[in-house]
């Protein structure tokens, strides 16, 4: 059997499965969606939000790209937080990084990836704004492991310094933001950063709201 065809076949079996388990299931999937969560996460394969989190359709909003990245002039990525912000009125926001992150690791290197280059600049930036503490750190592995864990700090600092959630923040206290990085080699996730409207953030990043 191609491969094509192999997912249209577990489509198949999975909708009659889940047919079987709640006749009603996808008469109510339809209805609305009303997620809870905000998912951004890296674009790589070993990363499901759904089956790491154990969720089901309908309760995570989800947004990938190559390692987590919250770009500022990420029209597709402001879109999704704008919709997920103000409109779905999710309550949690998390931004999954996970060690051994092919991106993280094209960032620590001076290699030339072509059009990759300008996305994973962005990385270079963490690793210049840590500097010292990663020079400061021997091992090559655990240098690379806590550039993944700085660079998810990095990030919900940079949902932080939105006006989408700063005027979330202000008009109904949410919602709560949570850096992750997600364990390949345990299935575990870490827990790194946590922020609400309590924590303030430099001043030159605060929009008059």
């Amino acid at each position: 059997m191609e491969p094509i065809n192999r997912l249209l076949e577990n489509n198949k079996l999975w909708a009659q499965k889940t047919k079987e388990r709640d006749p009603n299931f996808f008469e109510n999937l339809a209805e609305q969606q009303t997620p809870e969560f905000l998912w951004i996460g890296c674009s790589d394969s070993r990363v499901p939000a759904d089956i790491l989190t154990g969720t089901r359709p309908g309760q995570i909003f989800v947004q990938r790209n190559i390692a987590n990245l919250v770009v500022h002039t990420d029209v597709n990525l402001l879109s999704v937080l704008e919709y997920a912000v103000n409109y779905l009125k999710v309550d949690h926001i998390i931004v999954c990084g996970h060690y051994n992150c092919g991106g993280v690791k094209a960032a620590m290197s001076q290699q030339n990836f072509g059009i990759i280059n300008k996305w994973v600049r962005n990385i270079k930036d963490v690793i210049r704004i840590h500097w010292d503490e990663l020079n400061a750190i021997q091992d090559e592995q655990e240098r690379f492991n806590r550039l993944v864990e700085l660079n998810v700090r990095e990030q919900v600092f940079n949902l932080a310094k939105t006006s989408i959630i700063q005027s979330a923040w202000k008009n109904r206290q949410g919602p709560q933001l949570h850096g992750w990085v997600y364990g390949i080699i345990d299935g575990m996730v870490k827990p790194i950063l946590d922020m609400t409207h309590e924590d303030e953030i430099d001043p030159i990043y605060a929009f008059n709201l």
